[in-house]
C-alpha cells in the first residue's frame, strides 16, 4: 500500500515525509562563538568521515572514531561495502554541548543507491561526541526519535540485482532474495503496460530478517505491520529528481504466501512506486490502493469473487456497503475482515471505471484526482470531468456493479 499511511491486508505504506524537528541548541547567529566553532569543525569531521566511506577509505573512517566506538562503526562500514551506496553525507543541523568535551548532534543522513536514487534517501541521526586535543571523535551514531533503523544496522547485507529490480536483504537465503528479484523484475512491465505515464521503470526492495526489523526500517514498532506483507515508502506526489520508493517487505507474512499472492504483493507495490508522482493528498485512499489492485490483479483470470472473498460473502449475507471505502477503513490494527472489504470495494471501485469507461479514463482519472489541490472536491471533479458522472450517481452504480459481481 503507499498512500496516506494507511493498513493492508497484504501490502501497506509508510508515507515517510521528511523529518521535522525541533532541536533546542541549533545553531545559528544567535549561538554562543564556542557552538559555532563546534559547529563547523563536526561538519568538517563529517564530511571526512563521508568521503572516507565512500572511498572505502578504511584507515581514513576510522580516524573519526572513538576506539570505544570504532568495533561498531566499523562493522558497519563492512556492511555497507555490499550496498551500491554512490553518495553519503551528513548535514548537521543542531549542536548541543553536554559537557565541556562532549556534544549531541542532531543531523541529517542522506545516501543514494546507484543507477536508483537521484535524490539523497534521507533520515535523521543523532550523534555523539568527544573532544581531545582540540579534536572531535564519534563516539555513537544512532536514529533520531522515529526515524528508521537502516538495514545495515540490523546485518549483513546481501545485494541481488535483476533486470530492473535492486534488492536489498538481511538474514535472509540467498535463493529467496533472487526469487523477489525476479518477481519483482516480472512487475516493472505489468506496471508500465497498466501505467502508461513515464516512471523509472525500476523498483528497490528491502527484505530485513524479521517482523521487528520490518518495524526499524518504518521506525515503527514491528507489531503494527503483523500480517502486512509488503510497505513501499516514498514522498507523496515525489518528482524525479527525488530518492526512489522503498518496497519493504515483512519476511514472515510474504513467506506464507504461494507463488500468486507473492507475485501479487510485488506488483501492487510495483504500482505505487509507478503512480508515487501522480499520488497526493488528495488521493483518497480507496483508489490508490484499489488501483494498485487492479493493476496486480489485471491479466490474471481472477473474478471479483475470486479477489473478494471478504465483501462477496457481506454481499451475500444482505449487507451491501452503503459508500465507498474511507480512509479510515484502511487503519492497522482493526477488523482484518473490515479492513479486506476496503480493499476489495477499492478494488472494484476501480475496476468498474475500467469495464464501464475505459482503461485509459481510469488512469486519467487517477492523475485528475492527484492534481486537484487538495482532498476537498478532488473526487467530485474529477468524476465530473472524466467520467461525466456525480459521487452519488458513481456510488451507487458501484453498488450495483458489486451486487452483480459478488451477489
Amino acid at each position: 500500500m503507499a498512500g496516506q499511511g494507511c493498513g493492508a491486508r497484504r501490502s501497506a505504506v509508510a508515507c515517510l515525509l521528511a523529518l521535522l524537528f525541533t532541536v533546542t541548541g541549533l545553531v545559528g547567529c544567535t549561538e554562543s562563538p564556542a557552538a559555532d566553532t563546534a559547529s563547523r569543525e563536526i561538519q568538517t569531521l563529517l564530511d571526512g568521515h563521508a568521503r572516507a566511506l565512500l572511498d572505502r577509505d578504511e584507515p581514513g573512517f576510522r580516524a573519526a572514531l572513538d576506539p570505544a566506538y570504532a568495533p561498531t562503526a566499523l562493522t558497519e562500514f563492512r556492511r555497507l561495502g555490499k550496498v551500491p551506496i554512490d553518495g553519503w553525507r551528513y548535514l548537521v543541523t543542531g549542536v548541543e554541548r553536554t559537557g565541556e568535551s562532549r556534544a549531541t548532534v542532531r543531523a541529517e543522513l542522506g545516501y543514494r543507491l546507484e543507477d536508483h536514487d537521484i535524490g539523497f534517501a534521507t533520515s535523521g541521526r543523532v550523534l555523539d561526541l568527544t573532544e581531545r586535543d582540540g579534536r572531535w571523535y564519534l563516539t555513537g551514531d544512532r536514529p533520531a526519535e522515529g526515524a528508521p533503523r537502516q538495514l545495515w544496522e540490523q546485518g549483513d547485507v546481501q545485494t541481488i540485482r535483476g533486470s530492473r529490480a535492486l534488492v536489498l536483504g538481511v538474514g535472509q537465503d540467498r535463493k529467496r532474495l533472487a526469487e523477489i528479484a525476479a518477481a519483482a523484475d516480472r512487475a516493472i512491465p505489468v506496471v508500465s503496460e497498466a501505467w502508461p505515464s513515464a516512471w523509472a521503470d525500476a523498483v528497490v526492495v528491502l527484505v530485513p530478517g524479521s517482523l521487528d526489523g520490518m518495524g526499524g526500517l518504518l521506525g515503527a514498532p514491528g507489531s503494527s505491520y503483523r500480517g502486512i506483507a509488503a510497505v513501499t515508502t516514498g514522498e507523496t506526489a515525489g518528482g524525479p529528481e527525488g530518492p526512489a520508493d522503498r518496497v519493504i517487505v515483512n519476511p514472515e507474512a510474504y513467506g506464507v504466501l504461494g507463488a500468486f499472492g507473492r507475485q501479487l504483493v510485488l506488483t501492487h507495490e510495483t504500482v505505487h512506486v509507478a503512480t508515487r508522482a501522480h499520488t497526493s493528498p488528495a488521493t483518497p485512499v480507496w483508489l490508490s490502493e484499489g488501483f494498485a489492485d487492479w493493476v496486480a490483479y489485471r491479466g490474471t483470470g481472477r473474478s471479483p469473487a475470486q479477489g473478494a472473498p471478504e465483501l462477496r460473502r457481506a454481499v451475500r449475507a444482505g449487507e451491501l456497503p452503503a459508500r465507498l471505502p474511507e480512509d479510515a477503513d484502511f487503519g492497522f490494527g482493526g477488523d482484518a475482515e473490515a479492513l479486506a472489504r476496503a480493499y476489495e470495494g477499492g478494488w472494484l471501485a476501480c475496476a468498474l471505471i475500467a469495464e464501464r469507461w475505459g482503461e485509459k479514463e481510469l488512469t486519467e482519472f487517477y492523475r485528475a484526482v492527484g492534481a486537484h489541490p487538495g482532498r476537498e472536491g478532488a473526487v467530485e471533479k474529477a468524476l465530473q470531468e472524466v467520467l461525466d458522472t456525480t459521487p452519488e450517481e458513481f456510488t451507487a452504480a458501484w453498488r450495483t456493479y458489486l451486487g452483480e459481481r459478488l451477489g
